[in-house]
């Protein structure tokens, strides 16, 4: 690493005031009492001094280690209540003293090594540096949080017992509950000092992860790879982050890593020469001109080029941006970063598309910099990072730098700081509309989609900017604006332009969402949905009317039964349910709710169950299942007689009546496949009918499935139904009409056209002869000006 400083450059601004305000000391730190006879003991009965029990040895180095961090407190802290972190201290040793680390140091060594990580590279208060100390009292030592409590105050105890829950979170190594996922959000929304701890905490495990077993290094990494370095990313810990980053790399792929690292050390002289060459002359020409600054040129990190040459294709000789320089300037005004972008692109050509300008819009965890990438010598990209001393702190220390610049007293409570509010209430925001139902691997992948992306800025047509993930899409948008208007998006103009759910939006996009009040999600949506909140949205919605559907069933069930006469009550139905290979009465119901079982064939269904169960039945069960071949054969084969119509039954239920779908309305050239439903017969589908699907899905509902095939069906005419949806304009419906009506006299059966917002969207119903008559009725549509979508449509698919 190259890192340079002019000669007048002043050095990093020393903060005044107290660490933390009056009030809350006197609520976080309980004052001290004097020593027992013994000088160890507080009245309470807490040790707060030097145990006298500790070995010379043991003193010495407690004593060194205290001296160590009481010296980089002062000189990082605003203000450092040495007797509050010198209690924590012999507190946390006389508690831990008898328990060894797998490394063979005492235990102690932990938390202190932890408190040492929070004072030096995430310093923000005295409190956070005795919580630190304290993180591991309460969950492996005989002292309560009601002890911490008594010491240190209400302040310090809720940071340890925050602390102590997001350790519980992760005892089980799995977690099982997507609930434990929002507790470890919601757990600091109030006081960010409980993550710095956590963070601070992982960090030292990662970094003496060696001394633990094969398995135990693969489970930490991994979880540090998922949870933790995303959360340091968004709470603005870059280092930390990074490091995170390449620990995890090294226990999860060891062999990459290694040989990673052996190629750049074997190239880091000629790497450091050339960082040396390109650093030069930036340095004299901001020299004289007389700014402040400091150079710092270094690699990017090993995860991080690692990544590159995976999504790349590329190996490390063919990765050119390797290469990063920060530009720090000593100022406090943000315009004076633009001034030197300009200096700067006067001796190194940049790349336009590459500029990104983090100042005038911040990302959320409240990142600001200039981002360029320019021709350096020899033709080689290079990455230029230009920020002031404020921000390079933030971006360094994250949110203990937004206390530590305030310009009152450091406050670590959120609410009291409306930058870092606004993302962490997002943060929360997540996690709380979550749905409970959701599983553990669907809130992980969210999480790490919405933590770890980069970002883009969006607008409304109104100016309002919204930033959302990379890869974002217009359903992405309309959940961020508010739920119901993600539930009934149909569509979104994108500067000006009509465009697909599915767009991948860009920075700089003004987006527009149409709304219906038809509209509602369909299960695809979760496909190219990004955020978390849109794709828990659609989920939410859907549960909710698979909810709605289970009650609709069993009324229109019940309803049919009462007019039957059919008695049963829940237990025997839940019975009868499992032998027709539901997974309970509710998901029975369902089908009924969603028109996949008629109520009267439902009804059947039940009676001939309940009638194969009695002791009066004339057969076993499995040869009277209403189900059964041969059974339906026989009821239906002198109904089956008159049938005239091409269709081909395989197997022993050949010559059955049979009816086509109303839902996905199969034609002659489709595939097709037969449901046997009680009291009607075989109903035709087509197999990507999304009504089958949901049935192939479902073990219980295969022995319903026949194979089924079209014969020769001239001379007979066939339904279908056609989605159409584009831009409205003035002759727009003559125009689809006209398009069906030329092309072989072609009947249309109806037409429902819904326009709003500019949009229109229809489904025309016609009589065609085979798929391929559909199919070029369904291109002559799509020729014609403003249709952006032609598709055949299905009825309850959700399209």
């Amino acid at each position: 690493m190259v890192t340079k400083k002019n000669k007048g450059a002043t050095s990093e601004p020393s903060p005044k005031g107290n660490g933390v305000r009056k009030a809350e000391r006197k609520a976080a730190v309980a004052p001290p009492a004097a020593p027992s006879a013994s000088g160890t003991d507080h009245p309470n009965g807490l040790p707060v001094h030097e145990p006298v029990d500790l070995s010379a040895k043991h003193k010495a180095q407690a004593r060194a280690a205290l001296g160590t961090l009481l010296e980089f407190a002062k000189r990082n802290l605003r203000n450092c209540d040495a007797d509050l972190i010198s209690r924590a201290f012999y507190l946390c040793v006389d508690a831990h003293k008898n328990t060894i680390r797998a490394s063979g140091e005492p235990y102690w060594t932990h938390p202190f090594a932890v408190a040492l990580i929070v004072a030096k590279e995430i310093p923000l208060d005295d409190v956070s540096v005795a919580s630190a100390l304290l993180h591991d009292v309460v969950e492996d030592t005989h002292y309560t949080i009601e002890d911490i409590r008594a010491e240190f105050g209400p302040v310090i105890a809720e940071i340890v017992d925050g602390a102590t829950k997001i350790t519980d979170v992760f005892k089980s190594h799995e977690v099982t509950q997507a609930a434990s996922y929002r507790k470890l959000l919601l757990s600091m929304v109030n006081d960010v000092r409980v993550m710095l701890v956590k963070f601070a905490d992982r960090l030292h495990n990662m970094r003496t992860l060696e001394y633990l077993s094969p398995q135990k290094q693969q489970r930490m990494a991994k979880e540090t790879l998922d949870i933790f370095a995303p959360f340091a990313h968004r709470f603005g810990l870059g280092n930390i982050k990074w490091e995170l980053e390449d620990l995890s790399f090294k226990y999860l792929n060891t062999e990459a890593y290694n040989q990673l690292k052996l190629s750049l050390n074997a190239k880091r002289q000629e790497r450091e020469a050339y960082i040396e060459r390109c650093v030069q002359p930036i340095n004299e020409r901001l020299t004289d001109e007389g700014w402040k600054f400091e150079l710092i040129g270094r690699p990017k990190h090993l995860y991080s080029i690692y990544n590159k040459m995976l999504i790349q294709g590329k190996t490390l000789d063919e990765i050119h941006d390797l290469f990063a320089i920060r530009v720090i300037l000593d100022t406090d005004h943000p315009n004076d970063c633009f001034t030197v972008y300009g200096i700067i692109s006067e001796i190194y050509t940049p790349v336009p598309e590459r500029f990104k300008n983090y100042i005038s819009v911040p990302k959320k965890n409240g990142y600001q910099s200039i981002h360029t990438t320019v021709i350096g010598p020899d033709g080689r990209q290079l990455e230029v990072q230009i920020r002031s001393r404020k921000m390079h702190e933030i971006a360094e220390k994250g949110v203990a730098a937004h206390f530590i610049y305030k310009e009152t007293s450091v406050n670590p409570l959120i609410q009291e700081d409306h930058q870092l509010e606004e993302w962490v209430n997002w943060i929360r925001d997540v996690f709380e509309t979550t749905s409970g139902e959701d599983a553990p691997g669907q809130v992980l992948e969210s999480f790490r989609l919405n933590l770890f992306q980069d970002e883009i800025y969006l607008f409304t047509p109104k100016g309002e900017l919204r930033i959302l993930p990379k890869g974002a899409t217009p359903i992405d948008f309309a959940f961020d604006i508010h739920s119901k208007v993600g539930w009934h998006c149909i569509g979104a103009k994108v500067n000006g332009r009509i465009v697909p759910l599915d767009t991948e939006l860009k920075s700089g996009d003004q987006v527009e969402i149409l709304t219906s009040k038809n509209q509602t999600p369909s299960a695809n949506w979760e496909k190219f949905a990004v955020t978390h909140k849109a794709r828990s949205g659609v989920r939410k919605w859907l549960n909710e009317d698979h909810r709605k559907r289970i009650q609709a069933g069993r009324e229109a069930f019940e309803r049919r039964a009462k007019k039957e006469k059919l008695h049963i009550n829940d237990d025997e139905l839940e019975r009868v349910a499992h032998q027709l290979r539901f997974e309970n009465r509710g998901e029975f119901f369902a089908e009924i709710g969603y028109e996949r079982i008629a109520p009267e064939a439902a009804v059947a269904m039940v009676r001939d169950r309940m009638k194969a169960a009695s002791p009066a039945a004339q057969q076993p069960k499995e040869e009277v299942s209403a189900l059964d071949g041969q059974a339906i054969y026989n009821r239906f084969v002198n109904d089956a007689r008159t049938t005239t119509t091409g269709i081909i039954v395989d197997g022993t239920l050949q010559g059955m009546k049979y009816t086509y779908a109303g839902c996905c309305n199969p034609i002659p050239g489709d595939q097709v496949i037969g449901v046997v439903t009680t009291g009607k017969g075989v109903t035709i589908h087509r197999v990507t009918c999304s009504n089958v699907l949901a049935m192939l899905r479902n073990p219980k509902m295969s022995n319903r499935i026949i194979d089924v095939r079209f014969a020769s069906a001239d001379g007979f005419e066939f339904l279908s139904a056609i989605k159409v949806t584009g831009e409205d304009r003035p002759g727009i419906l003559n125009d689809l009409t006209h398009a069906i009506l030329s092309y072989q006299n072609t009947n249309i059966r109806s037409v429902n056209i819904e326009s709003q917002d500019s949009l229109f969207e229809g489904v025309l119903t016609v009589i065609v002869k085979n798929i391929d008559h559909l199919h070029r009725l369904m291109e002559r549509l799509r020729k014609i000006r403003n249709v952006q979508n032609v598709e055949r449509f299905e009825q309850g698919s959700g399209e």
